[in-house]
């Protein structure tokens, strides 16, 4: 039996270390010699840069529940996408070569839509030159846009902090009496894909009235109906919260934070990098309206939480990752685990495994029919499908009153 690598890829999540302590965990409970993790992803793998896991930093069942515990990406994250095996064969032929040199026979990435590119490149490369390395993907990402699978470690967490802090600024947001209408726009990550501002739905419930507008980037927005509904609550309420993804777009396909912007910039992806639709339509509404108006982003806070990490989404993250190693030493290769929902109550759940080439690069979306007519809610369709996800806490460990993390020391 080989060696194992595992990389971490993408942006972080409140459980991203839960999957690589899943994968570390049955790697040892199977015998494998050495567990190597790559520093940075396929980038630190590329340099070289390989830290065994085992020897330096989880020897004990102790070791693995810190690391669960532990928010964002352990090993440090990359977004470097491999060029073509056409365009470069010398770069496959050098990560060849490593995984050859360190006598690494499965190789593990934790990641998105465009971290399983990864996975889906080098497994071809290994089918068209018979190499005998073993490739697998586990997913993550907070988007909850992997094709195939119902859900994706890191969405559950992420939901439940975007729940709970809508839920928390509504409640400060209505606590005056104040004859001017108060209203905050709350800004939430989505480029095409609404599922983290669907989430703010979860806030609703017998205590709280939830946001009174939810905009997700799977309909066109209509700015026009937007402040005619802003306008109208008005006359009723004096607190209003709307929700909307960075992402919303009007119909022509333009991004409502271009309006501002000439030239977005691009990720290492290539992908537009959103900002600032939230904070427009606050400038906007204070122009023309004399409410009270706030514009709250939430930007990274929303990826890392783990003080209020889903203890199934833990649990999840940490299934998959030991099945995909698993499944790698049975001889697996090219393919990304699955996580599948039979039964949503009682709740039931069941992994799998899908072709890799399926899921690189293609984005599952909110589906339309979980959006309200109007385009400015979503129906109680999503919570029955969400509130699952978001059950039980999985504590951190305190030291001062503060969450301690494991932390990298290189």
């Amino acid at each position: 039996m080989g060696n194992i690598v595992i990389g971490q890829s993408g942006g972080p999540t409140a459980v991203i270390n839960s999957s690589l302590a899943g994968a570390i965990h049955a790697a040892k409970q199977m015998g494998i010699p050495k567990i190597y993790g790559m520093h940075y992803g396929i980038q630190g793998f590329l340099k070289e840069d390989l830290i065994d896991l085992g020897e330096e930093y989880i020897k004990t069942r102790e070791d693995i529940e810190f690391l669960k515990r532990t928010p964002s990406a352990f090993l440090g994250s990359c977004r470097f996408k491999l060029p073509s095996i056409e365009k470069d064969p010398q770069m496959y032929e050098k990560i060849f070569a490593i995984l050859e040199k360190y006598d690494i026979e499965y190789f593990l990435y934790i990641g998105g839509n465009d971290s399983m590119d990864t996975v889906k490149m080098l497994s071809d490369y290994a089918a068209q030159h018979n190499k005998p390395q073993r490739f697998m993907g586990i997913p993550k990402t907070i988007d909850n846009d992997l094709p195939i699978m119902d859900h994706t470690p890191g969405y559950g967490s992420a939901a439940k902090y975007i729940g709970t802090s809508v839920k928390e600024i509504i409640r400060d947001n209505e606590c005056y009496d104040s004859p001017i209408p108060s209203v905050v726009i709350i800004e939430i990550m989505g480029r095409h894909a609404g599922w983290l501002t669907a989430a703010s739905s979860l806030s609703r419930g017998d205590d709280c009235c939830g946001p009174d507008i939810i905009c997700l980037p799977e309909v066109d927005f209509d700015m026009d109906a937007f402040y005619q509904k802003i306008h109208e609550l008005a006359k009723v309420k004096h607190s209003i919260v709307a929700a909307v993804s960075e992402g919303i777009h009007f119909a022509d396909g333009t991004f409502v934070c271009e309006m501002e912007q000439e030239n977005a910039k691009l990720d290492a992806f290539g992908h537009k990098m959103l900002s600032g639709c939230g904070e427009l339509l606050a400038n906007k509404l204070m122009q023309e309206s004399n409410y009270k108006v706030r514009n709250i982003e939430f930007s990274t806070l929303q990826r890392a939480a783990t003080h209020t990490a889903s203890i199934i989404d833990i649990r999840e993250a940490f299934d998959v990752g030991a099945y995909a190693c698993k499944k790698a030493v049975a001889g697996e290769t090219g393919k990304v685990v699955t996580i599948q929902v039979p039964e949503r109550d009682p709740y039931q759940v069941s992994y799998g495994l899908a072709d890799v080439h399926g899921v690189a690069n293609v984005e599952r979306k909110v589906p339309v029919e979980w959006i309200t007519e109007d385009g400015l809610d979503v129906t109680p369709a999503y919570s029955a499908y969400a509130r699952p996800l978001i059950a039980g806490n999985y504590v951190p460990y305190y030291v001062d009153g503060i969450p301690h993390h494991m932390v990298l020391k290189r």
